[in-house]
């Protein structure tokens, strides 16, 4: 037998390890050109492994939360397992949704690099796991949140009655799924109650890092009413636009990084998931038990942000403060 490359290795991680694959299940497997690489490892590898296994690949979409085709959405309802590392996010579409309540688990891998996937699916998915779960009980319950960063975020909102989620990485359960690599705990801000502004100083979904100047974008009542920030500020008001639905300026999700391995690369699909970071995302929330259905989900990373849970303090400069979170006023 050949030996295994690092990104085999990886991929059979995410098959065994993550998804818990069993050996009567079926896999599916989601691609297009630019993703080809991983999408035949995947591919590859599950055959190698003994299971039943089909490769599809889709013309790359626009932008994240655009649908896949319809034959490819009815596909999905027809497996056990349905991987997808595509060029932009198929997480937050009907497809994905339908598929999950189905009964498949799915992982996508928007943005996927081959880089980003080895580093990524090496971590360990039960550390990330554990601390993934413990902000979600910390956080359930509460009803405010506010956050700020040294580049100038301060914004504030409500999360009364929201459900937390756990991005975990070991999606083994009927119906579960999430991105992979991943770790992050998020929720779906009540709609129409963020206020104040965030900066993204991190990278911005389809703009990648922010390297001369940081994105600032102030929020009125639950939506984002200005963008500055030179040229990238003009390119993800022409994304926005493009959608032609004011619920495109939605903010959709706070969410929080908890993979210690992973680090800020540019490819938003890790980026989010980096320790000592918080995300803020414009568009649809639909996935994430709110209101707004619009095909656009765009993520910020916001560095070393204080995060405020009903006054007391969930991190401090980007470092989590569980230990003396009750102790806080």
């Amino acid at each position: 037998m050949n030996t295994l490359t690092s990104l085999d290795k990886a991929s059979r991680i995410a098959i065994v390890e993550c998804m818990g694959a069993k050996p009567e299940e079926k896999i599916l497997i989601i691609s297009d050109e630019a993703k080809r690489e991983i999408g035949l490892s995947l591919f590859t590898n599950a055959k190698q492994l003994g299971y039943k296994t089909i490769y599809c690949e889709m013309p790359p979409n626009k932008y994240d939360g655009q649908e896949p085709p319809d034959e490819i959405a009815s596909m999905m309802l027809d497996y056990d397992v349905v991987l997808c590392p595509t060029s932009t996010s198929l997480t937050h579409t009907i497809a994905r949704r339908n598929a999950s309540l189905n009964g498949a688990r799915v992982a996508t891998f928007p943005g996927i690099t081959k880089q980003v996937m080895i580093r990524g699916l090496n971590a360990d998915y039960h550390k990330i796991s554990d601390l993934s779960i413990q902000l979600k009980y910390i956080i359930e319950g509460c009803e405010n949140i506010r956050v700020t960063a040294p580049s100038g975020t301060d914004l504030s909102f409500s999360i009364r009655g929201r459900q937390v989620y756990a991005s975990k990485g070991l999606f083994h359960s009927k119906g579960e799924s999430g991105n992979l690599p991943t770790g992050e705990t998020f929720l779906a801000p009540v709609e129409g109650t963020a206020n104040g502004v965030f900066v993204v100083d991190g990278s911005m979904a389809g703009l990648g890092l922010m390297k001369k100047e940081n994105l600032r974008i102030e929020v009125k009542d639950g939506f984002a009413v200005s963008i500055n920030g030179g040229v990238k500020a003009e390119e993800l008001e022409r994304i926005l636009s493009e959608v032609d639905n004011p619920d495109a300026y939605n903010i959709a999700e706070f969410g929080i990084g908890t993979n210690d391995k992973a680090k800020l690369s540019g490819v938003l699909l890790e980026d989010e998931k980096v320790l000592g970071t918080i995300h803020i995302v414009l568009g649809n929330n639909k996935s994430m038990g709110g209101d707004i259905d619009v095909p656009i989900h765009l993520d910020g990373v916001v560095k070393k942000p204080t995060i405020y849970i009903d006054g007391k303090i969930l991190m401090k400069n980007g470092k989590l403060m569980l230990k003396t979170l009750h102790g806080n006023d």
